[in-house]
């Protein structure tokens, strides 16, 4: 299950780009995850709550995942597509000289903070 692997480095970088005078935790993690990224959504939502339960700041985190389309453009006709299978041959001209623009990404768009805790006067 390589999706373990994945969700400790997301942690890492969560981790590096926390600011240090931050009290709160991390509330959610976002990402994107193409299509095609190999991802398992299943068991990287597991992978990281296994190990955020275990991590400093992160022990109530969430993670949101955005699913970006499989898209390609053909290099002959120069249509773009959105793919639902992986094979990559244009649907409307049948070449397979195609690039692919979205699908295979796997990235953090954006971590969200919770509020530091309300110091009682």
């Amino acid at each position: 299950m390589h999706e373990m692997s994945v969700a400790q480095n997301i942690i890492d970088i969560v981790i590096q780009h926390l600011p240090e005078d931050h009290p709160g935790g991390v509330k959610t993690v976002n990402l994107k995850i193409g299509k095609m990224s190999g991802i398992v959504p299943d068991s990287l939502e597991f992978s990281f709550r296994v190990i955020a339960a275990d991590t400093p700041g992160l022990g109530n985190a969430n993670l949101h995942m955005q699913f970006v389309p499989l898209i390609i453009r053909c290099n002959e006709c120069k249509a773009e597509s959105t793919l639902d299978e992986p094979f990559f041959v244009c649907p409307e001209c049948g070449s397979v000289n195609v690039d692919t623009l979205s699908g295979t990404e796997l990235q953090i768009t954006d971590i969200e903070l919770e509020d530091p805790p309300q110091e009682e006067s």
